[in-house]
């Protein structure tokens, strides 16, 4: 009681007693990277032109193309064309394809925006050379590429940064200090996933993961004798939290994250992850203490009072 409370008081809801219990035994802590580590709010460095189409023009169909996309990576490039006073048009057809990216219809035009792979998968890649001439130092400096592909042809590498939380490195420095292993997973694409992950110190990455492949993630390294954590914001972190030992969820990030975790960051500050573990393990640490006084008191005593 007095544990889940401390808790509350700093802003982590733990939902119930074996929670906190539990907490003090996870051995690898897993953090979901767009929206936990970083702010998750991209914004557009790059636009790289194939075949020399205008920069204003293309912004413009690729953002009335996601102008129903509920994705970070999609609202970058909308509030870029936003700031450009482009226009942006409701699009005929939309279809989200998870993990990979948008396909949708604007102004008669069949346009596909997303990874490389969706781009080989719809064989697309008519100019790989240029392509990945274009696209090597945006990949290089850690930047999420988003290709966009207009009636069959690639015409565009858009390159999307995302900042890191204002906390993250201390955090986990603290946590490593603390004896536990920082894992980073991610669906972006292994160079930038390393680029991220070496600005926070962390040795482990987990890249390319598809949504419906984190729970399985987390079951692999449970698999590997760790009682494992998960920290995440997203409907997708949903089963990886589920799955997780113990599941953390940003308090700033969506109900059904929130709802299938054991602990909720309320400010959505990571700093929650350090008061929850130091909470837990002191918790565990009083009732220990308070077990063995008992145990010694009584024992000592009642041949006395016998």
């Amino acid at each position: 009681m007095v544990g889940t409370g401390k808790g509350a008081e700093n802003g982590v809801l733990i939902k119930d007693a074996k929670s906190l219990e539990t907490l003090h035994k996870v051995q690898a802590i897993v953090f979901d990277k767009t929206g936990t580590l970083t702010k998750g709010q991209p914004s557009v460095t790059d636009v790289l032109s194939i075949n020399g189409l205008n920069d204003n023009d293309m912004l413009s169909l690729v953002a009335s193309a996601e102008s129903r996309s509920e994705h970070p990576l999609g609202q970058a490039i909308l509030n870029e064309a936003k700031k450009r006073n482009l226009r942006v048009s409701e699009p005929r057809r939309f279809e989200a394809l998870a993990g990979h990216g948008i396909r949708a219809r604007v102004d008669g035009k069949d346009i596909l925006v997303g990874t490389s792979k969706l781009m080989e998968d719809n064989k697309i890649y008519t100019q790989k050379a240029i392509v990945d001439d274009k696209s090597k130092r945006l990949y290089d400096a850690g930047k999420t590429l988003m290709f966009v592909a207009i009636d069959g042809k690639t015409e565009s590498v858009i390159g999307v940064a995302d900042t890191l939380k204002e906390n993250s490195c201390q955090v986990i420095k603290e946590l490593q200090g603390l004896g536990l292993e920082a894992i980073m997973m991610t669906g972006d694409n292994e160079r930038t996933a390393r680029s991220i992950a070496s600005q926070l110190g962390i040795k482990r990455v987990m890249a390319n993961v598809l949504p419906a492949d984190k729970a399985a993630v987390i079951k692999e390294l449970q698999s590997e004798g760790k009682s494992v954590s998960m920290v995440g914001d997203g409907i997708n972190d949903a089963p990886a939290l589920t799955q997780a030992d113990i599941g953390m969820a940003i308090g700033t990030g969506t109900d059904v994250a929130i709802e299938a975790s054991d602990i909720t960051l309320v400010s959505g500050d990571l700093k929650g992850v350090l008061i929850a573990m130091r909470l837990s393990k002191s918790t565990m640490k009083n009732i220990k203490q308070n077990l063995f006084w008992a145990f010694a008191y009584n024992a000592a005593l009642i041949p006395v009072g016998a």
